[in-house]
């Protein structure tokens, strides 16, 4: 979701993965620079080297193919479904045992 909203490099993909889950998901280097080849070999991202001026050392900038784009729709409408469901098995358990003075029993 991140590099669909903007082409990035992998430091910045772990500090903004941070910002965005409160802190509460932390990969390293080995673990991002390993994902994104994967899945760049995969066909879902493309790369490039991107040469800045001479102070900042190159970098490899990520960015989503339309093949990505699909596997990210994809992904996010099984989330999608999958929360609907969980709101549904939510909705029964209050009506059925929250809302019954008589301990959820028939």
């Amino acid at each position: 979701m991140i590099l669909y909203e903007k082409p990035s490099y992998g430091y910045q993909l772990m500090e903004t993965l941070e910002v965005k889950s409160w802190g509460g998901y932390r990969l390293g280097p080995g673990s991002i620079y390993t994902l994104l080849r994967r899945m760049e070999h995969r066909g879902l991202l493309e790369s490039e080297w991107e040469y800045a001026n001479t102070s900042s050392p190159e970098r490899r900038v990520y960015k989503v193919t339309k093949m990505g784009t699909a596997a990210l729709r994809s992904g996010l409408e099984s989330i999608i479904n999958r929360k609907t469901m969980m709101d549904d098995l939510a909705e029964f358990y209050k009506k059925n045992f929250l809302e019954k003075d008589d301990g959820g029993e028939k």
